[in-house]
């Protein structure tokens, strides 16, 4: 028994007809049987790292000017908030005041 629809290729997923346990596809194909779907999983824990100071990681540059105190350090990050054909927005988090602002580039 395949997880697959032999006529259509779609999943085949487990219902139940007249009291048995079948395999079903949405285009009217079914498959008798034990219905057995498993997963294997990882039964070992990832560990994830714990980032108590998140802006720590950005990196820092000096050709950005805070526009709250002028300051001339700041940290910076990209982020894609527009469509994928246009450029990445940039950010920066003074590291005086910790004031956030962006520059669409």
């Amino acid at each position: 028994m395949g997880m697959f629809c032999p006529k259509c290729g779609s999943i085949l997923m487990p219902t139940e007809k007249d009291g048995k346990q079948v395999k079903a596809c949405s285009c009217g194909y079914e498959e008798g049987g034990p219905v057995e779907f498993s997963e294997k999983k990882d039964t070992k824990a990832e560990e994830v790292p714990i980032i108590e100071k998140e802006e720590e990681i950005h990196p820092i540059t000096n050709e950005a000017e805070c526009p709250k105190c002028g300051n001339r350090e700041a940290r910076w990050w990209t982020i894609q908030t527009r469509s994928a054909d246009e450029p990445e927005t940039k950010f920066f988090k003074c590291t005086k005041c910790k004031k956030t602002w962006r520059d669409y580039g």
